[in-house]
Protein backbone atom coordinates (compact mmCIF):
# COMPACT_ATOMS: atom_id res chain seq x y z
CA UNK A 1 0.00 0.00 0.00
CA UNK A 2 1.39 3.43 -1.03
CA UNK A 3 4.32 1.63 -2.84
CA UNK A 4 6.11 3.20 -5.51
CA UNK A 5 7.02 1.15 -8.56
CA UNK A 6 10.40 1.86 -9.82
CA UNK A 7 10.35 1.73 -13.93
CA UNK A 8 14.26 0.34 -13.71
CA UNK A 9 13.39 -3.03 -11.30
CA UNK A 10 12.18 -6.18 -12.60
CA UNK A 11 8.99 -7.28 -10.65
CA UNK A 12 7.14 -10.78 -10.77
CA UNK A 13 3.60 -10.07 -11.08
CA UNK A 14 1.41 -13.51 -10.07
CA UNK A 15 -2.58 -13.67 -9.95
CA UNK A 16 -5.16 -16.27 -9.50
CA UNK A 17 -7.52 -16.99 -12.51
CA UNK A 18 -10.36 -19.43 -13.21
CA UNK A 19 -8.87 -22.23 -15.80
CA UNK A 20 -11.37 -20.88 -18.60
CA UNK A 21 -10.31 -17.85 -18.36
CA UNK A 22 -6.78 -18.24 -17.69
CA UNK A 23 -5.97 -17.81 -21.64
CA UNK A 24 -7.71 -14.66 -22.30
CA UNK A 25 -6.02 -12.82 -19.05
CA UNK A 26 -2.90 -14.20 -19.80
CA UNK A 27 -3.43 -12.67 -23.46
CA UNK A 28 -3.97 -8.71 -22.36
CA UNK A 29 -0.65 -9.08 -19.41
CA UNK A 30 1.52 -10.36 -22.11
CA UNK A 31 -0.14 -7.53 -24.72
CA UNK A 32 0.77 -4.45 -22.27
CA UNK A 33 4.29 -5.94 -21.61
CA UNK A 34 4.80 -8.92 -18.97
CA UNK A 35 5.82 -11.87 -19.59
CA UNK A 36 9.57 -11.44 -21.48
CA UNK A 37 12.14 -12.93 -20.28
CA UNK A 38 15.52 -11.94 -22.87
CA UNK A 39 14.87 -13.22 -26.24
CA UNK A 40 11.28 -14.84 -25.24
CA UNK A 41 7.77 -13.56 -24.71
CA UNK A 42 4.88 -15.27 -23.29
CA UNK A 43 6.95 -16.64 -20.85
CA UNK A 44 4.79 -17.22 -17.81
CA UNK A 45 4.34 -20.37 -15.10
CA UNK A 46 0.96 -21.82 -13.76
CA UNK A 47 0.16 -24.51 -11.23
CA UNK A 48 -3.45 -25.69 -10.67
CA UNK A 49 -5.22 -25.45 -7.82
CA UNK A 50 -8.73 -24.27 -5.84
CA UNK A 51 -9.48 -21.04 -5.06
CA UNK A 52 -12.32 -19.77 -2.58
CA UNK A 53 -13.91 -17.21 -1.45
CA UNK A 54 -17.61 -15.81 0.15
CA UNK A 55 -19.32 -13.19 -1.80
CA UNK A 56 -20.63 -10.66 1.19
CA UNK A 57 -23.67 -8.40 0.80
CA UNK A 58 -22.50 -5.45 -1.41
CA UNK A 59 -20.90 -7.46 -4.62
CA UNK A 60 -21.72 -8.73 -7.55
CA UNK A 61 -20.09 -12.35 -7.72
CA UNK A 62 -18.70 -13.73 -11.55
CA UNK A 63 -18.91 -17.08 -9.62
CA UNK A 64 -21.24 -17.72 -6.94
CA UNK A 65 -23.80 -16.58 -5.04
CA UNK A 66 -23.96 -13.99 -1.69
CA UNK A 67 -23.24 -15.48 1.69
CA UNK A 68 -22.74 -18.92 -0.11
CA UNK A 69 -18.70 -20.46 -0.20
CA UNK A 70 -17.66 -21.05 -3.53
CA UNK A 71 -14.56 -22.95 -4.53
CA UNK A 72 -13.42 -22.55 -8.02
CA UNK A 73 -10.65 -24.70 -10.17
CA UNK A 74 -8.20 -22.09 -11.01
CA UNK A 75 -4.56 -21.14 -11.95
CA UNK A 76 -1.49 -19.76 -10.45
CA UNK A 77 0.28 -18.02 -12.77
CA UNK A 78 3.17 -16.22 -12.47
CA UNK A 79 5.17 -13.97 -14.72
CA UNK A 80 7.85 -11.27 -15.01
CA UNK A 81 7.34 -7.59 -15.69
CA UNK A 82 9.58 -4.93 -16.14
CA UNK A 83 8.71 -2.14 -13.72
CA UNK A 84 8.08 0.71 -16.69
CA UNK A 85 5.36 -1.88 -17.59
CA UNK A 86 3.81 -2.73 -14.70
CA UNK A 87 0.79 -0.32 -14.11
CA UNK A 88 -0.01 -1.17 -17.98
CA UNK A 89 -0.21 -4.76 -17.16
CA UNK A 90 -1.83 -4.54 -13.91
CA UNK A 91 -4.18 -2.67 -15.74
CA UNK A 92 -5.22 -4.99 -18.20
CA UNK A 93 -5.15 -7.75 -15.96
CA UNK A 94 -7.55 -6.15 -13.88
CA UNK A 95 -9.82 -5.31 -16.77
CA UNK A 96 -9.25 -8.85 -18.57
CA UNK A 97 -10.14 -10.87 -15.51
CA UNK A 98 -13.90 -11.94 -14.48
CA UNK A 99 -13.39 -11.19 -10.76
CA UNK A 100 -14.28 -7.87 -9.15
CA UNK A 101 -11.08 -8.13 -7.44
CA UNK A 102 -8.87 -10.46 -8.77
CA UNK A 103 -6.05 -11.66 -6.03
CA UNK A 104 -2.64 -10.20 -7.31
CA UNK A 105 0.76 -10.24 -5.79
CA UNK A 106 3.32 -8.24 -6.85
CA UNK A 107 7.12 -8.41 -5.72
CA UNK A 108 10.64 -6.68 -6.45
CA UNK A 109 13.20 -8.73 -7.76
CA UNK A 110 16.78 -8.24 -8.19
CA UNK A 111 19.61 -8.91 -10.70
CA UNK A 112 21.54 -11.86 -10.07
CA UNK A 113 23.20 -12.43 -12.79
CA UNK A 114 26.33 -11.01 -11.34
CA UNK A 115 26.00 -13.52 -8.33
Amino acid sequence: MGQRIDPDTPYKLCFYVPREDAEAVKAAVFAAGAGRQGDYDCCAFQVAGEGQFRPLAGSQPHIGQQDQLERVPEYRVEMLCPGHRLPAALAALRQAHPYEEPAVDVWPLIDISGL
